[in-house]
């Protein structure tokens, strides 16, 4: 059905593009397809690691879509133009709605399809991404402007996010995005210092933290993530 939808769209939205949009009716129709094909995939009998691909693939899809409309939104304040709005529409019409924020008025990270693939996939490549999409998804849409002030963190979130960058800096040591991972963690760490009732608790999130922070600046020297973490350390070590 939605390839019906597709075909029949493509020729409007291409007498109605305009040149400052970001989508054309090119790219959402390749979009539409796409994300068609990999509901294919997870409404099918294949095996566990087929879907977890299908649902990690439907998650970073979605992601890219959200980060171009985003960036409508920070320029204009709205999304514009008619690819877009038919866009999100088929996308909801065919259940794949993209999450969004409407406290923040901006999409956010579509993380359920990073939760499926983890429960789907063994151990290996696809449950790594999966687990680095997840952690960062999370934290980038946890706070706005000082990530040592999340906006709504729960313990119970705060710990998982933990859990989930630990495996992952343990679980794979050469993954592709061990910087970042390493990053964000710190940054967690410091966040459940902050937050710890119990001066044992302080201690010992600040003493990881400070561990982490290290061995990213010796690892990273260059990095301007160590800048940051440097400063927010300072920040963080003041208010003990």
């Amino acid at each position: 059905m939605i390839r019906h939808v597709v075909a029949c769209l493509v020729a409007g939205l291409s007498l109605n593009a305009w040149a400052h949009d970001l989508l054309t009716a090119e790219s959402v129709q390749a979009y539409l397809l796409r994300v068609a094909d990999l509901q294919k995939t997870l409404a099918s009998g294949n095996p566990g690691e087929a879907r977890a691909q299908a649902s990690l693939q439907l998650g970073q899809t979605l992601d890219e879509i959200s980060e171009l409309l985003n960036r409508d939104l920070e320029a204009h304040g709205k999304v514009q133009g008619l690819a877009s709005s038919v866009l999100m529409s088929e996308l909801t019409a065919h259940g794949a709605p993209l999450a969004y924020s409407t406290r923040a008025n901006r999409f956010t990270a579509n993380l359920q399809y990073y939760r499926d693939a983890l429960q789907w996939a063994p151990p290996g490549p696809v449950a790594a991404e999966a687990s680095f999409q997840l952690l960062k998804g999370y934290f980038y849409e946890s706070f706005r402007d000082d990530p040592l002030q999340p906006v709504t963190q729960s313990r119970a979130q705060l710990a998982e996010q933990i859990r989930l960058g630990e495996a992952l800096r343990r679980d794979f040591p050469r993954l592709a995005q061990r910087e970042e991972t390493t990053f964000i963690l710190a940054i967690h760490y410091m966040q459940a210092a902050h937050m710890a009732m119990k001066a044992g608790e302080r201690t010992r999130f600040l003493t990881g933290a400070r561990a982490l922070v290290a061995e990213f600046v010796k690892t990273y020297p260059d990095s301007l993530r160590a800048l940051t973490l440097t400063a927010l350390l300072d920040r963080v070590s003041a208010l003990q």
